[in-house]
């Protein structure tokens, strides 16, 4: 415990970069994960053929392991954030797509054939019938793929990316313990503080949606 002590305290602004860089890659990651799955999620989940032209790959890249997809890219993109992030969003993008096709899905038919009967047009029913219903499914899929992410960033220090993982892979090549210990705390604290802040989101929008 003294020589981990020692550790914080003579590098403590160290982990605190290594923090900052882990969380960006992460929400990077997470970020385009959105970008790409909410609306592919969405065109999905208008007909089961969609779906599965839609979701098969991504499932099938899922049960790559993260670190395989870095061995593949590096060839192609070299070492860095870049192909970090890329295994990333690969990994946080099936959750991401199959909440919002549940999401969307989940929409009452009724309700949307009410709003169409007081003269709402295609796109008032999406945006403020369908997505205020589907968001809080849709934020429990970004709260997997963030999780995901943050949980599968370590491997991020393999190839220079930074992150939480250095301090775990300095433990392992120093045969300290107690550094992977840290590391892996430090990992388990960020997971939980997402999905707390992600869990608190949801509240608040389903909330919002009653009002």
């Amino acid at each position: 415990m003294g020589r981990l002590i020692e550790y914080i305290s003579s590098n403590y602004l160290d982990i605190l970069i290594q923090i900052r860089s882990h969380l960006l890659i992460s929400l990077l990651a997470v970020l385009i994960a959105c970008a790409i799955g909410i609306p592919l999620g969405y065109l999905a989940s208008k007909s089961d053929r969609a779906e599965k032209i839609i979701s098969t790959p991504f499932h099938l890249l899922r049960v790559i392991p993260s670190l395989a997809i870095l061995v593949v890219l590096i060839p192609i993109i070299g070492v860095g954030e870049l192909p970090a992030i890329i295994a990333l969003t690969i990994l946080a993008l099936p959750p991401v797509i199959v909440n919002t096709i549940v999401g969307f899905r989940t929409v009452p038919d009724f309700l949307k054939e009410s709003a169409a009967g007081i003269g709402m047009n295609d796109n008032e029913i999406i945006r403020q019938i369908c997505i205020p219903l589907a968001m809080p499914m849709i934020l429990a899929g970004i709260r997997t793929g963030m999780i995901e992410a943050i949980a599968s960033a370590t491997l991020a220090a393999k190839i220079g990316a930074g992150g939480l993982g250095e301090i775990i892979f300095t433990g392992l090549g120093l045969n300290r313990m107690d550094l992977v210990a840290l590391g892996g705390i430090l990992v388990a604290i960020l997971s939980l503080g997402c999905s707390l802040l992600f869990d608190r989101i949801g509240r608040v929008v389903v909330r919002e949606g009653i009002r």
